[in-house]
């Protein structure tokens, strides 16, 4: 092949490799969509400078390989942590390949990254060191189309979480109370499934009605449980039951009360004409209150009268890139474990824990979780003395979801069982 020709190939590969890029960072609610996430002005500049100096070999895993080429089913906290000792400090990651990768949200499936050590610190490339060695590409003209969303490299496996960005929800006390409730199933169920059809009201000055700018999604929760604080045992806000998802077809309506009605007969089994009620009943009366109709898309539980409707929020694009948070962390501890009645944690479970946006919280901070040491009477001394163990680092968890004063965190990783009232630090 001519040199010419050679170097073409050579320049050709490289620009493919730089375009098709995995992601090494994004995560998002949504899978498929194309992981664009801007950079902080902070992670950036940690990047450059390690991309100057690169990474002290102490900070590099004890197992880290010389070189590792990225395969289908990779995530970014695996491949951090398989050559830092620290998963979570990404941009060093991307740093490391600086010179190579000019955006981390773009590198390509398949690629081999090598490890280089050199004077004391460690760097990451796409080239092994040897310039001697070009490899020899045979050009073959064709067409080729690839979807390189679906590709794309998570911060996490993405069905650990997708559940959960939409289910839990953290109200205060009254809003349950005030918000539209099922008031009946048709033909008198008592549960409701998928692809039923319901009635619900609204309260006497907010009927649910359609309208522009109002909205016709919504998620059915039941009853809430609250959360405490385990430090003084204050009430941090109510996690309501996540029942399913429904859609208001038709408004609630009142119509004015005549002097005299006549009375109403029980509706008998029959169809459901377009008006909401059945064909062969009466027809609503002046002065009925007539519900809101409302159809049942999705259930994660059977729904029944009483259950309450909240809107369904807008989908967003989070940024889940694991970091260190920026502020200190004081008096955090698990509150609770999602959608569980037992106190103990495994690994890839949610919890509650008690900070949240007014702390300092967000998206993508990883803290670590100390479990306490155990009070004891030391039974080598003749005086008996009480003694209590000294805490214990046991694993990493990372927010994925904040309210006010609760955030909802993954368990990434753990040496045992995670208890409620487990202490939280920062991770560094």
């Amino acid at each position: 092949m001519p040199n010419q020709l050679k170097q073409a190939a050579v320049q050709g590969q490289r620009r493919r490799m730089t375009f098709s890029a995995l992601s090494l960072l994004g995560l998002m609610s949504t899978p498929g969509w194309a992981q664009r996430y801007p950079i902080t002005a902070d992670q950036k500049a940690t990047a450059e400078r390690v991309a100057q100096n690169g990474v002290p070999v102490s900070e590099l895993a004890a197992n880290a390989p010389d070189s590792y080429t990225v395969k289908p089913g990779d995530t970014l906290w695996g491949i951090s942590g398989l050559y830092l000792t620290k998963p979570w400090r990404w941009p060093e990651l991307w740093g490391m390949n600086r010179q190579d990768v000019s955006n981390p949200h773009l590198i390509y499936p398949g690629q081999t990254l090598y490890l280089i050590r050199q004077g004391g610190l460690a760097r990451l490339s796409l080239r092994n060191g040897d310039s001697s060695e070009i490899p020899t590409v045979k050009v073959v003209p064709r067409t080729r189309t690839e979807a390189l969303s679906a590709n794309a490299l998570p911060t996490l496996r993405t069905q650990l979480i997708e559940p959960f960005l939409a289910e839990p929800v953290v109200v205060d006390e009254r809003t349950l109370l005030e918000a539209p409730h099922i008031v009946a199933g048709q033909d008198d169920r008592v549960l409701i499934s998928r692809g039923d059809r319901a009635y619900a009201r609204g309260e006497a000055n907010t009927p649910l009605v359609i309208g522009p700018g109002l909205p016709r999604d919504f998620r059915v929760f039941r009853s809430a449980k609250p959360i405490k604080n385990p430090n003084n045992g204050e009430i941090l806000g109510y996690e309501a039951q996540y029942l399913g998802r429904a859609r208001l077809e038709r408004s609630e309506t009142t119509q004015a009360a005549p002097e005299t009605s006549p009375p109403m007969r029980p509706f008998p089994e029959s169809r459901v004409s377009d008006q909401g009620y059945p064909a062969d009943a009466p027809q609503p009366v002046p002065g009925d209150v007539v519900p809101a109709t409302i159809d049942i898309v999705s259930i994660k539980e059977e729904i029944r009268a009483g259950d309450r409707l909240l809107p369904e929020p807008p989908r967003q694009l989070v940024n889940y890139v694991p970091r260190a948070p920026e502020v200190p962390i004081q008096g955090g501890r698990i509150a609770s474990v999602y959608g569980s009645a037992v106190a103990n944690a495994a690994q890839n479970q949610v919890v509650a824990i008690n900070l949240g946006r007014r702390d300092g919280i967000e998206s993508g901070h990883v803290l670590a979780i100390l479990t306490e040491g155990a009070r004891m009477i030391d039974k080598t001394d003749d005086q008996r003395t009480r003694i209590k163990l000294p805490d214990e680092r046991n694993g990493l968890l990372m927010v994925f979801r904040t309210f006010d004063r609760v955030s909802y965190a993954l368990i990434l990783e753990i040496k045992q069982a995670v208890r409620v009232g487990d202490r939280l630090i920062h991770p560094l």
